[in-house]
């Protein structure tokens, strides 16, 4: 049986504040949660990615542990910052298989959202990790809504909690967004309008 989220929150909270047995008990707690973040993190990579499932969730797992100076808020801001965690992961490794390759390590991923289909264009990892640096220089929380939604596949309702925002906001901030990603991206969106 899963451990409710309530419980998820309790075991963060005795590891931030130095409590080992609580990370012993929350490695099984967050273990499909982390797998199912991963494998939505892998589905957008290309066909015979190096990387699996179990080694990015691990990776992952062991770059958080080390971060000593962590106050988890909740289960959800964990699961967002462990998202965030996969992807630079995948991006490291798409900039060294690039590298080695010179170009062949692109991964081509869409621009949708997280939780329902989209025919939108193809761009490379590299060059949306790119893009998401752009954003977040001059707004950090349409760059965040991008992160929770595309890539930790958050619903609306977990990225206004973890931002602490309106429901409004992030939809609001997500079109946006997402069309100035598009446009940055070659797929033609309209600009971002500079007031929001």
């Amino acid at each position: 049986m899963s451990p409710s989220p309530a419980e998820v929150t309790r075991l963060l909270s005795a590891w931030s504040h130095g409590d080992r047995e609580a990370l012993e008990r929350l490695a099984p707690a967050v273990e499909e949660e982390l797998r199912r973040i991963a494998a939505r993190h892998l589905t957008r990579e290309r066909r015979g990615h190096s990387l699996q499932s179990t080694e990015l969730v691990n990776e992952a797992f062991l770059r958080l542990i080390d971060w000593k100076t962590v106050e988890w808020r909740d289960r959800v801001h964990f699961y967002a910052v462990a998202s965030k965690m996969m992807r630079r992961i995948l991006v490291d490794h798409a900039k060294r298989r690039a590298a080695e390759k010179r170009g062949g390590g692109e991964m081509a991923v869409t621009i949708t959202d997280a939780n329902s289909p989209g025919t939108a264009p193809a761009v490379n990892l590299i060059a949306l990790d790119h893009a998401m640096d752009r954003l977040a220089a001059f707004d950090e929380r349409k760059a965040g809504i991008v992160e929770l939604r595309f890539f930790g596949g958050m619903n609306e309702t977990e990225t206004a909690e973890v931002l602490n925002v309106s429901v409004r906001t992030v939809q609001r901030d997500w079109q946006l967004a997402r069309a100035w990603l598009f446009r940055e991206l070659g797929g033609g969106a309209p600009m971002l309008p500079s007031g929001t």
